[in-house]
């Protein structure tokens, strides 16, 4: 693989605007090229052969003896009010052919590597401050441990000492970068108040407005109230231990990301440098270089002594001096790709292909669809067996965002908040996708062929009750509380869900949103489910060729809430960001969706009552709901379709290089919205 690509390929993606633009800097690299080609053709066509031989000789060895194309200078700039040293260089040969673009390149190159030297001191500086905060954490957890392990309280003291400490230099840790919700909850450890009376520790007061204890320390993060009494258990000191390891682990890894940071940039001007000389035949990459090594990005050893300081510390008190075990949670895990895993994403495929087949030859040679009894029976099943398709298809378009999520480097396990290690790639939802799918054609299959007693040309009555089976044996493996099929996975997505059912009283966060707009996606399925609840529960399912649902009272008034289900709690969840965030951006997404309520209520109105009325009502409804929805979305949570941007009504920035993808994707989205 080149450099380029592979420069490209390690980068992180949250920092991508801050490495150095390889890519635009070869590009003047060829402009330099291309002109020192036009004047060595100019000169080869007004020179005679052994004139140019001899200036061919000593050319080179000009080149060998001289060492001064440019000058590396360190000057002082003033940016938002505080001093900052950048580097300029000089071109000292900006007379000769092509000198422009060598001028130009230099100038690119400083403003560049100022650029990247600027971040990393920055980010290394927040680094420095964080690791304070963690330093004065861990004091406190230690403190802590000391009082668990003291249950009578005969010895206080040792609490107390560690508890001056603390204090001591708590002051410093106001200004901790908080980069996770972690970390937010773990920065503030040290900064909250403790305005309850307290007999186990001695307040101390900080500064003018602010006092700081370790058990008020202890308390935020267990979520304990200021008024209620911490209890110092096992159970506490085992969540306090839990949630500073992640910190740690959290930290550790950004780190590594800045030591990465360092060593790909320095590598950048290295390869761009090289290119250079052989380019225009000069000798500057060792002086530059010498400049980027005495330089912050490359003679800082801060971010070293960190990573060694952390090691040592997680090391010593989170895995009881065990090395190895500790460097195995501090090191990045990577969720291989097993062979089996795709053995058997392909094996459960192929049965998918060949149980459709299957179906499709036995619904001909029997004529299901030909008499009007057995078009009842499919009329009947069809509703039964549609929701797994429905979350089949689901699955299968959740794997293809991964597949493209991984392949232009989006970071969706630190977005969306995955556990470390955890997190499912393309192949492993798709695994999961086929092997329900296989599962229900099976008992689609098997539910053809049990459906009539050869005999006494009855029906059975447990051919009727495999679809039910199947939809149990589906929630039993997504509740199942065992190690196995991916229980982090499930459990992540359950969490998730009961916070988009509750959604006016938890704070809304990204995955909840998220889901939040695939259940929106998913009104059949919902639908569907309940069919289910209707056909088992008022007995239909004894009588195959009775199905009273649809003329129920009941389950039609389910029908019109169960549409606007989904849509109702993305409306509570834009309620709720806009109270909290204090912003009416939040509200006026909100009534998106509260269109879109009144627009799938009235159109389920006219499916089932009919009359004009009702469908110039729906159809008036439908598109003022669908225009907004459609602006809001594609300008406005997109960003897409801006005037004034490079790249012809789309955003300045893409993620995806080929910009009829975004087109493509805005029309596909307007059909799903019912435009034309």
């Amino acid at each position: 693989m080149r450099f380029g690509k592979e420069f490209v390929s390690q980068m992180i993606p949250e920092w991508q605007e801050a490495y150095i633009d390889y890519a635009y800097l070869k590009t003047i690299l060829q402009d330099i090229q291309a002109s020192r080609n036009r004047s060595d053709s100019n000169n080869q066509s007004s020179t005679p052969s052994f004139a140019r031989n001899l200036t061919r000789r000593y050319n080179r060895d000009a080149l060998v003896s001289e060492n001064h194309d440019i000058v590396v200078n360190t000057v002082t700039r003033l940016e938002e009010g505080l001093e900052t040293a950048a580097y300029e260089t000089t071109f000292l040969k900006a007379g000769e052919a092509g000198g422009d673009f060598e001028v130009t390149f230099f100038r690119t190159l400083d403003r560049e590597f100022n650029k990247v030297n600027n971040f990393y001191r920055l980010k290394v500086e927040t680094a420095r401050t964080e690791a304070l905060a963690l330093n004065k954490q861990m004091d406190a957890l230690i403190a802590f441990r000391h009082k668990v392990m003291d249950q009578n309280q005969k010895n206080p003291s040792v609490f107390d000492s560690v508890s001056e400490d603390i204090n001591g230099s708590a002051s410093e840790v106001g200004s901790s970068s908080k980069c996770t919700e972690h970390n937010v909850a773990l920065a503030d450890l040290m900064r909250n108040e403790d305005t309850s009376n307290e007999s186990i520790l001695e307040r101390i007061r900080m500064n003018k407005t602010r006092e700081i204890t370790p058990l008020s320390a202890i308390k935020t993060i267990l979520k304990v109230h200021k008024q209620d009494e911490l209890k110092f258990t096992r159970d506490n000191l085992k969540e306090v231990e839990k949630r500073l390891q992640v910190a740690f682990t959290e930290f550790y890894q950004k780190l590594r990301h800045l030591k990465n940071y360092s060593f790909l940039n320095a590598s950048a001007v290295s390869k761009i440098m090289k290119k250079y000389d052989k380019i225009a035949k000069r000798n500057a990459a060792k002086l530059y270089m010498e400049m980027v090594d005495k330089s912050f990005l490359s003679s800082s050893e801060e971010v070293h002594k960190l990573l060694l300081k952390v090691e040592s510390i997680f090391i010593e008190h989170f895995s009881n001096s065990n090395r190895r075990e500790g460097m195995s949670h501090l090191r990045p895990k990577i969720n291989k790709e097993r062979h089996l895993i795709t053995f058997s994403t392909g094996f459960f495929f192929g049965c998918g292909i060949s149980l459709i087949v299957a179906l499709g030859l036995i619904i001909h040679a029997r004529n299901i669809m030909g008499t009007p009894g057995q078009r009842t029976y499919m009329e009947t099943m069809f509703p039964l067996y549609r929701f797994f398709g429905f979350v089949v298809l689901h699955m299968d378009m959740y794997a293809a965002n991964i597949y493209f999520w991984r392949r232009y480097r989006v970071n969706y396990s630190f977005i969306f908040g995955f556990k470390q290690g955890t997190e499912l790639g393309y192949r492993h939802v798709l695994l999961l996708s086929f092997g329900l799918g296989t599962l229900s054609l099976c008992a689609v299959l098997l539910n053809l062929d049990m459906e009539m007693d050869a005999q006494t040309k009855d029906y059975r009555l447990v051919t009727e009750l495999i679809p039910l089976f199947l939809l149990v044996l589906v929630i039993i493996i997504v509740l199942c509380p065992f190690n196995i099929l991916y229980r982090s996975s499930r459990f992540f997505f359950l969490s998730v869900l009961f916070r988009c059912i509750a959604a006016p009283f938890y704070a809304v966060h990204l995955p909840d949103f998220f889901l939040g707009d695939q259940l929106t996606s998913q009104v059949q399925a919902l639908r569907s489910l309940e069919f289910y609840i209707c056909y088992y529960g008022f007995g239909d399912f004894r009588y195959r060729r009775r199905n009273t649902c649809t003329s129920n009272i009941g389950f039609r008034t389910f029908y019109f809430i169960v549409a606007v289900i989904p849509y109702w709690l993305r409306f509570l969840q834009c309620i709720r960001r806009m109270v909290e965030d204090r912003d009416l951006s939040h509200g006026y997404n909100g009534i998106k969706y509260l269109l879109t309520i009144v627009a799938a209520s009235l159109r389920t109105a006219y499916t089932l009552n009919r009359g004009s009325n009702w469908n110039i009502t729906a159809w008036v409804f439908s598109g003022v709901a669908t225009f907004y929805g459609t602006y809001w979305d594609i300008v406005l949570d997109w960003g897409l379709l801006q005037r004034g941007c490079k790249n012809s009504f789309l955003r300045d920035k893409l993620l995806v290089p080929h910009k009829t993808v975004y087109y493509a994707a805005m029309r596909n989205y307007g059909r799903a919205y019912g435009l034309p």
